[in-house]
């Protein structure tokens, strides 16, 4: 019995290993996600103008705020402040087993914010308004009043973003990306500019900047070697100041010398008088010496010979 316990104890362990899910350490790595740069999102961006505007404001929002999707999807009109460049986020659009969609309140503090909105942004916001049609709205309908929506003032569905965002990539020659990736884009190009990380997490409206700093920490890492290579630089730079300063002291000459050098110009410009005669450059002796003129001799008129 004692035997037939152990194997069965045993046969129980390896069955419940074998039901057991792999470590997380075993499972392959997830492959790394693909971002747009910024010319293939001004290419997609063009293309969805001409093919489907409606979309491109969305797009062009998604872009522009950073917002998650079910945020643009429950966004109305009474939290747009055009005229303030502001909106509120104080709904969201949730789809339930992928088909009822309700209207929630997004789940955390920070992301019932506002954000700021771009002239781009703000743009596509007023097409929006423009092309909205006027009709009785119903007030305790949660999908009335809705920025985007579908012609017939329904809200849009998730899936139905997704498919046509795969779609007109396709079109356009640009990578598939899904539609939450359009948030990593507005996040990747913020951090790529340099602005500060901070900011960026409140754009974003993260619960923590370490969330932020967690998620695009290859963009951080980047900015740190930027940030190393600007102190490298300026203190290389102030190094070969000072050795080119250092360089030309070793040029100039002593000051003592320029004082020679000026003292020999000054004679050169103005010289000695010449003496009178080679006596006056001889020293004078004590007692005076008196000239007499040599003796005269009287002129004798030759002899004439007969």
């Amino acid at each position: 019995m004692l035997v037939d316990g152990l194997v069965t104890g045993e046969l129980d362990a390896a069955a419940a290993a074998a039901a057991r899910p792999p470590s997380t350490a075993a499972w392959p790595p997830s492959p790394e996600r693909r971002i747009w740069t910024a010319d293939e999102a001004v290419r997609f961006l063009r293309h969805c103008h001409q093919a489907d505007p409606d979309l491109a404001d969305l797009f062009e929002f998604l872009i522009g705020t950073g917002l998650r999707t079910g945020e643009a999807l429950g966004l109305h009109w009474d939290d747009v402040q055009l005229a303030q460049r502001v909106l509120y986020v104080r709904c969201t659009l949730s789809a339930i087993d992928n088909n009822h969609l309700v209207i929630t309140t997004p789940k955390t503090r920070t992301s019932r914010n506002w954000v700021a909105v771009s002239p781009r942004v703000a743009t596509a916001l007023q097409h929006r308004a423009r092309s909205r049609t006027r009709r009785h709205s119903d007030p305790s309908d949660p999908f009335t009043g809705l920025v985007f929506c579908r012609p017939d003032g329904q809200p849009l569905r998730p899936h139905t973003v997704l498919d046509r965002l795969r779609q007109l990539s396709k079109e356009a020659g640009v990578p598939r990306v899904t539609v939450h990736d359009l948030r990593h884009l507005a996040a990747t190009i913020t951090v790529t500019a340099g602005v500060p990380l901070t900011v960026v997490s409140k754009t974003l409206r993260h619960s923590a900047l370490s969330t932020t700093a967690n998620i695009y920490s290859h963009l951080t890492q980047q900015g740190a070697r930027e940030a190393v290579d600007t102190i490298d630089h300026t203190l290389t730079r102030a190094q070969k100041r000072n050795a080119r300063r250092a360089w030309l002291e070793r040029l100039r000459p002593p000051r003592d010398h320029i004082q020679h050098l000026r003292e020999a110009l000054n004679r050169l410009r103005s010289p000695v008088p010449p003496a009178f005669s080679t006596m006056a450059n001889q020293p004078q002796s004590g007692r005076a010496a008196t000239l007499r003129p040599p003796a005269f001799r009287a002129w004798k008129r030759p002899s004439s010979h007969v």
